[in-house]
């Protein structure tokens, strides 16, 4: 059995048997077959996991959450189905701990564990924390694609000023250029725009 939770769907062949060239003649009947079976857990959606009573169902929500509040109430069904066995209990926390802690977005350290309640305790003393964080992370990420868009965007303008300033109307296909060059090749153009005598030698290719 395999059980894949990577990113991508799983491509590579389920049986030996695909993998080797055919052969001519009687030789071909004797090619082995060794298939394996693939549980991808890409193939199955949260929908349909979520309307499944067991544990492997549970454990690809957990690796794959919407956020910490899904995992709170997977957490739930979980101490429901296994209230008789502590022992289960114990693995699964700890790997939920594990789980949480490996992953790049949430980058805090979390108690050891002995139990899910322990683990949904942990994680309701979190949620603020992580609430906080998203939001901070999402101004911070809006202010600097604003800031970047700003500067591009006033860059071009100050460049089509300069251009009309030096040589009058400027063509519509070069203010479509302008509008869709990146923020680098803008400002190449501005530190030309003075040093040349045609409007055409500002967007030539660089000279060697």
């Amino acid at each position: 059995i395999v059980l894949y939770n990577g990113s991508r769907r799983w491509t590579a062949a389920t049986d030996v048997f695909d993998l080797i060239p055919p052969v001519p003649g009687l030789v071909e009947q004797f090619r082995p077959r060794a298939k394996y079976l693939l549980v991808d857990e890409n193939a199955y959606t949260d929908g349909t996991l979520a309307s499944l009573r067991n544990l492997v169902a549970a454990v690809f929500r957990i690796e794959h959450p919407a956020g910490p509040e899904t995992i709170q109430g997977l957490l739930g069904r979980l101490e429901e189905w296994l209230a008789d066995r502590a022992d289960l209990q114990r693995m699964i926390a700890r790997w939920i701990r594990t789980t949480l802690m490996r992953k790049p977005g949430y980058r805090i350290l979390l108690p050891e564990v002995e139990n899910l309640q322990g683990v949904r305790i942990m994680l309701s003393e979190q949620l603020e924390v992580w609430a906080r964080q998203y939001e901070a992370e999402g101004v911070q990420k809006g202010m600097q694609q604003g800031i970047q868009q700003g500067m591009q965007q006033g860059e071009a303008l100050a460049l089509q000023k300069l251009l009309t300033k030096r040589f009058g109307v400027i063509p519509p296909d070069i203010l479509a250029r302008i509008a869709s060059a990146s923020q680098d090749q803008v400002e190449a153009w501005l530190d030309r725009v003075l040093d040349v005598l045609t409007l055409d030698e500002v967007f030539s290719p660089l000279s060697h």
